[in-house]
């Protein structure tokens, strides 16, 4: 089977110094660009995190600090990342929690303007977890009857999340063969504003926190009555894109 395609689409995966997505790096990225015509280009690079990788990290991907030592910034490859991108839709394992929000708070932090509006994103666990509960390394057993060798390698786990997609499309009636239509299938359970997940919607589409004391509150009526709340999310650990999301809210306050 081939992807029914309008524009191409990236497969990617990315290993990690951790799965904090405001504080860890990349350290190896792989982008699989399916194009329209079905031909396919490759992109895997290791990356020099710029902080030390915990051995628990090392311990599931492999990579220790010496492997990148001598290996790019991610800010000295940001601009040939995003030219391979470009326009492309993206395509992964549990993406849109973790791969999609890890990669934009790369670009943010070495301020590469990526714009991730307009992309559309097909998450192949989403697909799986409403179908068959499990994980990726079984996910790929289950349908495309393989082992997968090197899992935890980023593009041996990028293109097997490529390979389980086309076997889905096989295997089940209910998953069209169009990128519009299983963008909003693995999408469907996510009313989140900002890509963490801090930041929901509710049932009137306004923006309310998803954590902490505040959890079901408008963030604007948050930061109406208590300005110091914005100041402590700025000041913490939390990802540059949810920061962008609740400064943008504040910023609308001010005009209204």
């Amino acid at each position: 089977m081939q992807l029914e395609l309008t524009k191409p689409i990236l497969f990617f995966d990315l290993e990690t110094t951790g799965l904090k997505i405001g504080v860890d790096r990349i350290v190896e990225i792989s982008l699989i660009k399916v194009h329209p015509d079905g031909n396919i280009e490759k992109y895997t690079q290791r990356v020099n995190p710029g902080m030390p990788i915990p051995a628990a990290s090392t311990a599931i991907h492999k990579i220790t600090d010496e492997d990148v030592k001598d290996e790019p910034l991610f800010e000295e490859i940001a601009l040939k990342v995003k030219d391979f991108i470009k326009d492309g839709d993206f395509g992964g394992y549990n993406s849109n929690y973790y791969d999609i929000p890890v990669l934009l708070e790369e670009f943010l932090r070495v301020n590469v303007d990526f714009e991730l509006k307009g992309r559309r994103t097909v998450d192949v666990q989403s697909i799986f977890h409403q179908n068959e509960p499990r994980d990726l390394k079984a996910a790929y057993r289950f349908y495309c009857n393989k082992s997968l060798e090197g899992h935890h390698s980023a593009e041996a786990d990028a293109m097997a999340t490529y390979e389980i997609l086309l076997a889905q499309l096989d295997k089940y009636e209910n998953i069209k063969n169009d990128i519009t239509f299983l963008h909003k299938y693995t999408a469907r359970s996510n009313r989140f504003a900002d890509l963490a997940g801090r930041i929901a919607y509710n049932d009137k589409d306004v923006e309310v926190f998803n954590f902490g004391k505040y959890k079901g509150v408008p963030v604007k009526d948050v930061f109406a009555k208590d300005l110091g709340y914005y100041k402590w999310m700025m000041d913490g650990e939390f990802p540059m894109y949810t920061k962008r999301i609740i400064t943008s809210i504040r910023l609308k306050m001010r005009e209204d």
